[in-house]
């Protein structure tokens, strides 16, 4: 377990300098660009070098939507928090079922190892709905390979609440009622193979 737990610090510390790393670039282009600096000058060849790659992306986004693209940076501040946020989410995730499975098989305890392998698949489950939901708020197509993805995996089960489900008026309400559904299987899951399992927090 130490060797778990250790492991899910690096990974959370290393995301969280990379989010500030992101933030602090992001605000270094807003203020160059507010300052209108010389574009030849060595501090804004700089500062446009190291944030182009994420800005330039983002503007063609803001472009398809009609939207100013000078809120580019702002958005990929936004951006880096949320997929910090996913990757942590998955990480402990993974994290609990993978001490659960172990702890379980050192016991004995056969129940234990398939509660947690269950519980860990649905709370992944539940983060990949989450994300094609926002990623459909994107109007990311079924080209990109990443949205691609998430509704091969997720439309079995959005598929038919869909169809069950009326639209209230332009809000598909279908994940909620997945959410609900994960949920109440999640708790299942804790209430009857993992009775009296211990809850690892990482």
């Amino acid at each position: 377990m130490l060797i778990i737990a250790r492991t899910v610090w690096f990974v959370t510390n290393a995301i969280s300098v990379i989010i500030a790393v992101v933030v602090l670039l992001m605000i270094a282009r807003l203020i160059a660009d507010a300052m209108d600096l010389n574009p030849f000058a060595w501090t804004s060849r700089t500062i446009r070098r190291l944030t182009d790659g994420l800005v330039i992306p983002v503007r063609g986004g803001l472009r398809g939507f009609g939207m100013d693209p000078k809120f580019a940076p702002l958005v990929v501040i936004l951006l880096a928090i949320l997929l910090g946020y996913f990757v942590l989410q998955l990480l402990g995730a993974i994290a609990t079922t993978v001490a659960g499975v172990i702890d379980g098989l050192q016991r004995g305890a056969f129940f234990w190892v398939l509660g947690f392998i269950l519980l860990g698949l649905l709370s992944i489950y539940s983060l990949l709905i989450l994300v094609r939901v926002i990623f459909s708020w994107g109007m990311l197509s079924y080209t990109n390979r990443v949205m691609r993805f998430l509704v091969d995996v997720t439309e079995p089960l959005l598929g038919p609440l869909r169809r069950m489900i009326p639209r209230l008026g332009w809000l598909d309400i279908s994940p909620i009622v997945a959410f609900l559904i994960l949920f109440l299987f999640q708790a299942a899951v804790r209430g009857t193979l993992l009775a009296g399992a211990p809850a690892y927090n990482f």
